[in-house]
């Protein structure tokens, strides 16, 4: 039996299969970090360099394993600084528990240093189950709820442990009226719609002669389902950001990405549609979908409230996505007409070459390279099984588009948070996850000063454990919050405001040096590529700085009339960088909305 409450913790959490916690120590949680150091090693502890990036750790852990993630943090501060990694959690619908210090039980009320509401704090962000523990044999049903929900629901949840409580003896809740004997143990079940449901989606499917699809995260584990039912109706497919590893990129009909960081393809192949399906997916951009009414709409979703909300459809299908779309294909009609398929690889192929074209354009700024030349360079070179994680920002769009995926790869990113500041804690979680295989993390420098530099002092503190070395970090560095820039360019007609925007030139490759990383830098395209393959063959962790040219938009597939008319006034009002803005790629994207085109 444990000793402690911290140590009857530790032990429920290993045998709820839990083996590895991020997070940062203080004072308000030492009863369990003690009884961590107890267990000899069996759940291992991460020391992030901010509670942050150790949810942010959490939530990669278990988009890149499927498993829950754990996150803990002291009291306060500690407390307060998960929360926007707990949000990405939440949004992408990961399972994440957060396990917090809180000052000891007489004091609460008591306006107590380090006394925060924390149950009031994460009632929010962790909603599904936040607790405050207040006496030892209340302790084992916290963690079993916790966790079984966090796991069944995809969810956060939220315990929070007075630093008393942790050290006092664990007692097992009594046999007597008010307590509670919970137990340890969860299964997903398998969940399939109604057969009567099905055919009335099939019936839909095998209406339509121009079928679209889209797929997101919930799709995942099913690209050979996806696969077998877009063959079936002759579909194109179209990948929200975090889907992007569905399906690989070399198939003809899959179009990438959708959106604002999206194709024309995909753009064409949804305003061309006459029906929808839907797969595993919340991506929220519904201009981007079908014209409401154009196309007749089939969903697919574990989760009944992400049904309907993007797009009003006709079958509405509560399932897990492989096993729903398993039964679903034997009722689905062979398409002999190929006409629609081949309209959209030829688009598809079409645009491939046009953004080899693009990413080939020298850069017209005398900042640096073409950023799309790092990730069209970085596509043929990526080794087999890589992990590859983005940060949010001009680099995502990049990204998106640019990079080609293959079969056996992962990849994500903050997707519904969107924020800043995940790719290093998000590479650094996959590589402890899979430490035998190839990790690489997509930044810009707005995102790597804010938060993502220290995160390398975590990867030069554990590399060498690491069975595999191989674990790159690129920085674009363009001196600019660029997606920002240009969102106040085309969204909103302003020039480029140098005080919120311009962010200071600091050489990333010499601080990796410091720490004992490998640094390499890049400032002209014909190093892009050797640098990549020297980072590959590294025999420790890389940061590979691209000096790159701010003024390559990362815009929207489509270019709408109120955005021309936004990005002609813009140039009207004078831009800092208006010479460098028109010239190139810039010129190239925006041509027809140029005065005198």
């Amino acid at each position: 039996m444990a000793a402690t409450v911290g140590d009857f913790i530790v032990d429920r959490l290993y045998h709820w299969g839990v083996r590895r916690i991020y997070g940062y120590p203080g004072d308000g949680i030492n009863g369990v970090f003690g009884a961590l150091n107890r267990a000899g090693g069996k759940i291992e502890f991460i020391q992030a360099r901010h509670e942050e990036m150790a949810a942010f750790m959490a939530c990669a852990h278990a988009k890149f394993t499927g498993e829950l993630g754990v996150c803990i943090a002291t009291s306060g501060p500690g407390a307060a600084h998960l929360i926007t990694g707990l949000y990405d959690a939440r949004m992408d619908h990961m399972p994440v528990l957060a396990i917090t210090g809180q000052q000891a039980r007489a004091s609460l009320g008591g306006h107590y240093q380090q006394e925060l509401d924390l149950v009031s704090m994460f009632k929010d962000v962790a909603g599904s189950y936040v607790q405050l523990a207040t006496v030892p044999g209340q302790v084992r049903h916290l963690v079993d709820r916790a966790v079984r929900i966090a796991v069944a629901d995809r969810r956060v949840t939220a315990l929070v442990l007075p630093n008393d409580l942790q050290e006092l003896p664990y007692e097992p809740p009594g046999r007597k009226h008010g307590t509670v004997h919970s137990g340890v143990g969860y299964s997903r079940p398998k969940v399939v719609p109604q057969q009567d449901d099905l055919q009335r989606a099939a019936d839909v499917l095998n209406a339509g002669k121009k079928v679209a699809m889209l797929v997101g995260a919930g799709a995942l584990g099913a690209t050979d389902e996806v696969i077998a039912v877009a063959d079936r109706l002759g579909a194109g497919v179209a990948k929200a950001l975090l889907g992007k590893a569905v399906l690989p990129d070399d198939l003809p009909w899959v179009t990438g990405p959708i959106g604002l960081l999206g194709t024309l393809p995909s753009y064409d192949m949804m305003t061309d549609c006459d029906t929808f399906l839907m797969v595993g997916s919340g991506f929220p951009y519904s201009e981007f979908l079908p014209k409401e009414g154009q196309a007749r709409g089939v969903q697919i979703d574990i989760k009944a409230d992400m049904l309907s909300l993007r797009y009003p459809m006709e079958v509405n299908l509560v399932g897990d996505t492989a096993e729903t779309l398993r039964a679903l294909l034997p009722l689905l009609h062979e398409r002999e007409d190929t006409t629609w398929r081949k309209r959209i690889e030829r688009w598809t192929d079409s645009w491939w070459k046009t953004l080899h074209k693009r990413a080939l354009e020298p850069a017209k700024s005398e900042r640096g390279v073409n950023p799309q030349r790092a990730f069209t360079e970085l596509s043929p070179r990526l080794p087999d099984q890589a992990i590859i994680t983005s940060d949010s920002g001009s680099c995502a769009n990049w990204y998106a588009r640019d990079l080609k995926i293959r079969r056996g790869m992962m990849c994500s990113l903050s997707g519904g948070l969107a924020s800043m500041g995940a790719a290093v804690p998000y590479a650094i979680a996959a590589k402890f996850a899979h430490p035998s295989r190839p990790v690489i993390a997509l930044v810009g420098d707005g995102a790597m000063q804010m938060n993502n530099m220290a995160e390398l002092i975590t990867v030069s503190k554990y590399w060498q454990q690491w069975a595999d070395p191989r674990w790159i970090c690129m920085v674009l560095n363009n001196e600019d919050l660029n997606q920002v820039t240009w969102e106040q360019r085309v969204m909103e007609g302003d020039p480029k405001f140098d005080a919120s925007q311009q962010v200071p030139n600091v050489p990333y490759h010499r601080f990796a040096e410091l720490i004992g990383l490998k640094g390499i830098y890049v400032s002209e395209p014909d190093q892009i590529a050797p640098a990549w393959e020297e980072a590959l063959a590294s025999n420790r962790p890389v940061v590979l700085e691209v000096k790159s040219d701010p003024e390559v938009p990362p815009l929207p597939p489509h270019v709408t009339l109120e955005q021309a008319r936004h990005f002609a006034h813009m140039l009207l009002k004078g831009d800092p960088r208006e010479a460098s803005v028109i010239a190139g790629t810039a010129k190239q994207v925006l041509a027809s909305v140029l005065p005198g085109h």
